[in-house]
């Protein structure tokens, strides 16, 4: 990978680099503390791109395919955008300062093809921050489809499979897709406000709360190594000057249990991380969408947590589901 970029681990390091002064034992209030039940009714989440903007980056475009660089060497000023500036710094705010999550809907993906589809999604990121890492391979840019894996299998990311995918982050501040083909059938995501599932927790069980802002046990997974433990020690809740910050990743943090040499849940963290995915999974709190091709899903790993339902492809491999994915740094 270019040097240019955070590796995995750096990236993981920058994204676990969260401020902390105490347990938060009041309801955290803001944009971010968002109900899926409410925004369902509305769509001021959807950014529609119009025929001006299309036009802009269509431009942009051939600036960036005139360089004869590959992605990683492309630079932002090879992919100049002055009109749509102001509406991406609106939406980098809105990923770090706001709701923590939006969509773009309407790039033209049937005609660019998915090359310049890749080249585009991946300049839009450099407008919006830093990509980085998605694994220690170094990949930069993600294709998420059902490669045939088994699902069960611990050492198979899920997004390689089309299984369900359980409530998590990434490592990283934030996530983009980009849809080229949508599922036959299911495959929708799976949103929820990591606030608003906190304030739950805390109003039903507030003596369980103080264990999120204790490290849990993540497994590593296929990113195992020779001599390493197999686990690393991550605190799910971070509350720093009225703002929560938070890692999840449920099937992670379950997993872990296979290795002998991780201790055993108790009652209590058992019960809590049960009832945080219930919460997370309420027709109140969460949100679902399903992907049309050109839509770009953002989100922060901060402020939202994330999931999947299964899915159902076409039986034309040309057809079938195929999103590519961005993790972005904002610093």
């Amino acid at each position: 990978m270019t040097s240019g970029y955070r590796s995995f681990g750096e990236q993981a390091l920058h994204y676990f680099r969260r401020e902390h002064e105490q347990v938060a034992r009041e309801p955290v209030a803001g944009p971010s503390a968002w109900l899926g039940a409410e925004l369902s009714r509305r769509s001021d989440w959807i950014e529609p791109l119009d025929a001006a903007e299309i036009d802009e980056l269509d431009g942009a475009r051939a600036s960036a395919r005139a360089t004869g660089r590959p992605l990683e060497e492309l630079r932002r000023e090879d992919f100049p955008l002055p009109g749509l500036a102001r509406r991406l710094a609106g939406w980098a705010r809105e990923l770090a300062d706001g709701r923590g999550f939006l969509l773009v809907r309407g790039l033209p993906v049937g005609r660019w093809g998915d090359g310049d589809c890749a080249l585009v999604f991946w300049c839009l990121g450099l407008h919006l921050g830093h990509p980085g890492g998605q694994n220690p391979q170094g990949d930069l840019l993600g294709h998420v489809f059902d490669t045939g894996e088994e699902a069960a299998n611990p050492h198979v990311r899920r997004y390689r499979t089309s299984g369900d995918i359980a409530f998590h982050c990434d490592l990283a501040d934030a996530v983009g897709l980009l849809c080229l083909r949508a599922a036959r059938r299911g495959g929708a995501s799976r949103i929820a406000s990591s606030v608003s599932v906190y304030n739950e927790l805390l109003r039903r069980r507030p003596d369980l709360v103080e264990r999120l802002f204790e490290p849990f046990l993540l497994d590593v997974r296929d990113e195992e190594r020779e001599g390493r433990l197999p686990y690393v020690p991550i605190p799910p809740c971070r509350f720093a000057r009225g703002r929560l910050s938070t890692f999840y990743h449920s099937d992670y943090f379950r997993s872990v249990q296979r290795h002998a040499s991780a201790p055993r849940f108790t009652e209590a963290e058992r019960t809590l991380l049960d009832l945080y995915e219930e919460i997370a999974d309420s027709p109140e709190i969460r949100l679902d969408m399903r992907f049309e091709p050109g839509d770009v899903q953002l989100l922060s790993n901060h402020r939202v947590i994330h999931a999947r339902t299964a899915y159902e492809d076409d039986p034309d491999p040309a057809h079938r589901r195929h999103l590519l994915r961005l993790w972005l740094s904002f610093s």
